[in-house]
């Protein structure tokens, strides 16, 4: 197997380690192996990650032409949006990783990702916006330009920075995944983060890796109005959530076990009665332990790198 080979396999088991993470860590509001939520269950999120990982990771394949073909793996296998966000954020990653598998730092793999994004054309707008009105993702609205509903007329890039202003996602096209780069390696990581133990359903994370799973959500999540809540319930709704989510930090950053406090497990419930889910929040958290787990594998033990996300 020759570098590049190598450098798919290991960004494929890292993807997928995240997103087994995603679901084996309980993150409020979000679908947990620990608590389902807003008509879904974990096993569909593990589902679609198996299935999307290979167009995802498809060799040579462009950036829209990995999103469109893992979004419509993830709806054969769970027939509805589980993972439209962490598509868009994982693509980019996962060519950088392939066109450059020597990019094992932080600042290598951040120019990576910036060359990749410096490469996108009009057929990966294209392919992204088919893969968009396919996932049909909840709140989506209307744009008065490059509208997802009609025929791109602007590179990829250029089409996800006209809606950075409202939507983090596109934001992070727009600026290099710079918050994503700095969400990612804002503090130490325990260990690697793919690779280290099954990633199956009857798997439990180790305590430090379920604290920095929860301090990458909670950090994202109280940094920012999780723009799919503002889509779904407006700004006000996002920014009580973002309150909440800040006082939860701050009992981590103190030293607490949060999924030994009944409050935590308490305000997961209620933000799924309220039907308030901070998908985007959760979609950044996936993609930051993908950098994170690609690192990690690669400069064992793993080092915090300096980081300005929001005063950690």
């Amino acid at each position: 197997m020759n570098a590049r080979q190598a450098a798919i396999e290991r960004a494929r088991a890292c993807f997928l380690r995240a997103c087994w993470l995603d679901v084996a860590v309980r993150k409020p509001g979000n679908v947990s192996l620990a608590s389902p939520g807003h008509g879904m269950q974990a096993s569909m999120f593990i589902a679609s990650a198996e299935a999307a990982a290979g167009p995802l990771f498809a060799p040579d394949a462009r950036v829209g032409a990995r999103i469109e073909g893992a979004v419509a793996a993830s709806w054969a296998v769970a027939g509805c949006n589980t993972n439209l966000g962490i598509l868009l954020l994982c693509a980019p990653i996962a060519l950088a990783m392939e066109r450059h598998p020597g990019a094992t730092t932080r600042t290598a793999l951040q120019a990576a990702v910036a060359s990749v994004l410096g490469t996108l054309d009009i057929e990966d707008a294209r392919a992204a916006y088919r893969a968009i009105a396919h996932a049909r993702p909840g709140g989506l609205g209307s744009a008065p330009a490059e509208d997802v509903r009609d025929v791109p007329s602007i590179d990829l890039r250029a089409a996800m920075a006209l809606a950075a202003d409202r939507d983090l996602i596109a934001r992070q096209y727009r600026d290099g995944f710079a918050d994503l780069f700095a969400l990612a390696f804002a503090a130490p990581r325990p260990g690697t983060a793919c690779g280290d133990g099954p990633a199956g359903a009857d798997a439990t994370p180790d305590a430090a890796t379920v604290a920095f799973v929860q301090r990458l959500y909670l950090a994202c999540l109280s940094g920012f109005a999780d723009s799919h809540i503002v889509r779904i319930h407006g700004e006000r709704v996002a920014q009580t959530v973002m309150a909440a989510a800040q006082a939860w930090r701050e009992r981590e950053r103190a030293g607490a076990v949060l999924d030994a406090d009944p409050g935590f497990a308490a305000w997961d419930l209620s933000l799924k009665a309220g039907r308030i889910n901070p998908g985007t929040s959760a979609d950044l958290t996936v993609a930051a332990l993908l950098l994170a787990g690609w690192i990690g594998a690669s400069t064992a033990p793993a080092r915090a790198a300096a980081s300005g996300w929001h005063g950690s």
